[in-house]
């Protein structure tokens, strides 16, 4: 064994991380034991996974999680039957941000304005600086399964620590926390149980806590928690505070779930679990290497805590735990991919969640609103991923639209009872945010004619909604599809013939200047207020759409639109009037590049070259100055 004490400095979020803990004030520090006693559950829920492949790992019958206060040593001890950590585990996992999660932390806290609430560090993986809350030095001595050799880390929390080589007797690890004058209540036994009550009761594995012995009977270890597997009770059994509880010990979330659902399925195959939707939204929902946060067990016994093969992509957000007694101890994730039984799981837990999310909607709908804003666009994405289940994800949608207050969502269902008779379609327009459909061309005649138009303002709607195309037997079309079909009297169709004859020699003069941007120019028939739109072509991509895959450097050839003009716009007839007095004009050159530029800009897309299209404003703009 070494023998030589080594000084480490903390990587710098670490540090960071560890200033704020010192520094900072908090409101309910107590969280520490929470989060250290689930380090500790998590340490032996790993030891026995392990031992599945080999027994000899696991030296203890029943592995537990061991408290003691000390009075007289201002000290709180916890200490675990683990799976323990040797010397580089020791410094590369509490000194180092490559398991710590801090960045993500920090990052977090720099959106919060710096408002240091550290009661969610343990969402982020670095419930362990949270004994700095309580404690002004923190000694940890582990020994890793398998191994002889025990190790010291040690640290006050300024910029380093130490790590010396220990004795401990068998696999696991202790914390030695020595408590801050201000935190000496946690010497009390008592305050520690009560902790332990609130907030780990539900821990699989026994926490038992020192206690001293009346008159001349010794100090012995009580069970603080009852260790039931939550999952397992009846729900008649179980509070709504119990759930809770049992949530944040699971989550490290310190609010409790907007909403959760209790189930046991038996029969062929039995398992039984409990599944919960958050208040708020992971950090890394969006970011590729996202975790879903579903607990595997089997027979009690903890198997992953990623069980991704058990949750599909589009209901990452769900938390919760699923329990199989069906399923091999010593399943592993390829095993799981190929498993009928986690299959059928995995149908149990989409359907379990679609029916919670069904009520929600339901029976609260302020609920399920604010459920719609954090998660929506992730439960959009089961429309393309799995389409078997597009009626029930159909009925959970929601979107603003133009006869919407600003923040009003509606339903497709709800959408539907609003449309006049006659209306042949549920309308929809893509964008980055409402403000930016809300002046859009596309909305003009549609909003004439009294039909709401649906704002779809997420990255994933365009792609979502051509999975679905219709909804209740009423198709879904775009007021930016070419195809758009404005339903029109015989006398519209015969004014809008006319129009488009008398424009012909203008509409040639708009197709050749602008014959390498444009597929087609046509007169439109959605238009009332804006002189030209840009259209797209049928199987084409938005302009939206183009730019999203642009900005993910996607290699997207760009699309040809097609350009709509207004033959009853001011501008547009005073163009024809020009072109058929000097067809040749160059003031007619500038002012079709300005047109087509304008769309442009109207659809979000960007000038390809501003400048010029700078310069052609300021000409016209002195030449009727004139």
């Amino acid at each position: 064994m070494e023998s030589a004490t080594q000084s480490f400095g903390f990587q710098a979020d670490v540090a960071q991380v560890l200033k704020l803990v010192v520094n900072s004030l908090y409101s309910n520090r107590e969280i520490f034991l929470r989060e250290l006693v689930s380090n500790a559950s998590d340490a032996i829920d790993k030891l026995r996974f392990r031992a599945i492949e080999d027994k000899s790992l696991l030296e203890a019958d029943t592995p537990s999680i061991r408290i003691q206060t000390s009075k007289e040593n201002k000290t709180l001890t916890i200490e675990d039957d683990g799976v323990g950590m040797s010397k580089d585990e020791l410094v590369k996992n509490l000194g180092t941000i490559a398991h710590s999660g801090t960045q993500h932390f920090l990052k977090v806290l720099e959106e919060r304005g710096g408002k240091p609430d550290l009661s969610l560090i343990g969402q982020f993986g670095v419930g362990f600086y949270s004994a700095f809350l309580v404690a002004d030095k923190v000694d940890v001595i582990s020994r890793a399964a398998g191994s002889t050799e025990a190790w010291r880390w040690t640290s006050e929390a300024k910029d380093s620590f130490e790590v010396a080589p220990a004795e401990r007797e068998g696999h696991g690890t202790t914390l030695v926390l020595h408590l801050k004058e201000d935190a000496l209540e946690y010497t009390s036994e008592w305050s520690v149980k009560d902790l332990v009550q609130k907030y780990s009761d539900f821990v699989s594995h026994p926490i038992e806590v020192l206690t001293p012995g009346y008159q001349d009977e010794p100090a012995k270890y009580e069970r603080a928690n009852s260790a039931q597997a939550l999952w397992k009770r009846s729900k008649s059994e179980i509070s709504e505070e119990q759930y809770a509880e049992f949530y944040k010990h699971l989550t490290s979330d310190w609010e409790p779930p907007l909403a959760q659902t209790h189930f046991k399925v038996e029969g062929t195959q039995e398992f039984a679990g409990i599944l919960f939707v958050p208040k708020r939204a992971p950090f890394d929902l969006f970011q590729r290497d996202h975790r879903r946060g579903v607990r595997l067990h089997v027979k009690r016994v903890f198997i992953m805590d990623d069980a991704k093969d058990l949750v599909p992509e589009w209901l990452r957000f769900v938390r919760g735990v699923v329990d199989s007694e069906d399923l091999p101890l010593n399943v592993s994730r390829e095993l799981l991919q190929d498993s009928r039984i986690a299959q059928t799981i995995r149908k149990q837990v989409v359907r379990k969640s679609l029916d919670l999310l069904d009520e929600l909607a339901k029976d609260k709908a302020e609920d399920y609103a604010a459920f719609w804003k954090l998660f929506g666009a992730v439960l959009k994405e089961g429309l393309h991923y799995e389409p078997e289940n597009k009626a029930r994800l159909a009925a959970l949608l929601r979107y603003g639209s133009n006869k919407l207050a600003d923040g009003e969502f509606s339903s497709l269902a709800d959408y539907k009872t609003r449309m006049p008779e006659g209306q042949p379609a549920i309308y929809y327009l893509t964008g980055e945010s409402r403000r930016a459909l809300e002046g859009s061309p596309f909305l003009e005649t549609l909003a004439k004619r009294g039909y709401e138009v649906l704002f779809m303002t997420d990255a994933v709607d365009e792609w979502a909604i051509e999975a679905l195309r219709e909804f209740d037997g009423t198709p879904l079309v775009s007021a930016v599809s070419a195809d758009l079909k404005i339903e029109q009297t015989e006398a519209e169709k015969a004014a809008q013939e006319e129009k488009s004859d008398a424009l012909s020699g203008l509409l040639g003069a708009f197709k050749t200047i602008l014959d390498d941007k444009v597929s087609e120019v046509r007169v439109s028939s959605r238009l009332t207020d804006s002189p030209v739109c840009l259209v797209v072509p049928t199987g084409g991509l938005s302009a939206y759409m183009e730019r999203l895959l642009k900005a993910h450097e996607r290699n997207v050839p760009d699309t040809k639109r097609i350009l709509e003009v207004n033959p009853d716009h001011g501008l547009v007839r005073s163009l024809r009037t020009l072109h058929e007095k000097d067809p040749g004009s160059a003031q007619l050159v500038d002012f079709i590049e300005v047109l087509f530029d304008q769309a442009l800009i109207t659809e979000g897309s960007p000038v390809a070259d501003p400048q010029r299209f700078a310069r052609r404003m300021t000409k016209l703009l002195e030449s009727a100055a004139h």
